[in-house]
């Protein structure tokens, strides 16, 4: 069985990135026989706007590309989230923290000899509240995963990844990746455990995404231990960039597919724009 998705977030519009990840996951699903699914990422409700999920519909359906119905959205998955939250904090995983960017920079400004200083979410937190005695859920405040003992339960010995494509030590979580936050003020989750828990949902099995989430994985494979949930195969892709080679954003509004649309683009310019042939 091979089911894989694309999980646009509806904060701006699609670019030609998004358009290679779909397309490929898309061509990838069909060669195999199997079934591409979407999924839209909305749990930032501060930032998603209906009329950027209205223009996702409209900009793969004129790729070309078919999905799955119904259609997943996050923001009909908290509770989901929330019972997930509840058993990771339980089991003594989870700890607030009050600090702000600030405090973690001032924090970081003098990283022990050898000691990285950037992870996957950004500068590896110094562990400042990680010594906060454990109490109620306060969902005024950030929740971070206290990766040591994560790491510990997850049992991670030389690789922790079966997929194949990312391999990992408990040692290497610790000092490369760290506390992430796991669930984002008044906001009850964040990306990594809401992603983790969907793929589950959905029954994917192969993840099809940029190249610049490849150091995410490594989180998520330790959600999914953590919560006795599977190991998707992840494929990371290449990333399409601009022509001074920086990668694309949102804000590039003159690489949005609605630009080359109006511009008179068909799909099939996009697919040789972005390397992937004529489909």
């Amino acid at each position: 069985m091979f089911i894989t998705r694309f999980a646009p977030s509806p904060t701006g519009p699609l670019h030609l990135g998004h358009a290679f990840s779909a397309m490929l996951a898309h061509d990838m699903a069909q060669t195999a026989g199997g079934t591409f699914l979407l999924r839209i990422e909305d749990i930032d409700r501060s930032r998603a706007r209906p009329e950027w999920e209205a223009q996702i519909y409209d900009d793969l359906s004129w790729l070309g590309l078919t999905w799955a119905k119904p259609v997943l959205r996050q923001s009909d998955r908290q509770p989901a989230y929330d019972a997930a939250f509840d058993l990771l904090w339980q089991a003594g995983l989870l700890y607030p923290c009050n600090c702000t960017r600030a405090d973690i920079a001032a924090a970081t400004d003098a990283p022990q000899e050898g000691a990285p200083l950037l992870g996957p979410d950004g500068a590896i937190y110094p562990g400042t509240c990680r010594a906060v005695v454990s109490g109620p859920r306060l969902s005024n405040l950030a929740m971070r995963l206290n990766m040591g003992r994560a790491a510990q339960e997850g049992r991670f010995q030389e690789t922790g990844c079966p997929a194949g494509e990312v391999g990992f030590t408990a040692d290497d979580l610790i000092k490369t990746v760290g506390d992430v936050v796991f669930a984002r003020r008044d906001m009850g989750t964040s990306y990594h455990l809401s992603v983790v828990l969907d793929d589950a949902a959905q029954g994917i099995t192969h993840v099809v995404r940029g190249a610049d989430l490849f150091e995410a994985t490594k989180i998520h494979v330790v959600l999914q231990r953590l919560l006795g949930l599977p190991t998707p195969i992840y494929h990371h892709h290449r990333l399409i960039r601009d022509d001074h080679g920086k990668r694309l954003a949102k804000r590039d509004d003159a690489r949005a597919l609605a630009r080359f649309r109006a511009d008179g683009a068909g799909p099939t310019d996009i697919r040789r724009m972005v390397g992937l042939g004529d489909g």
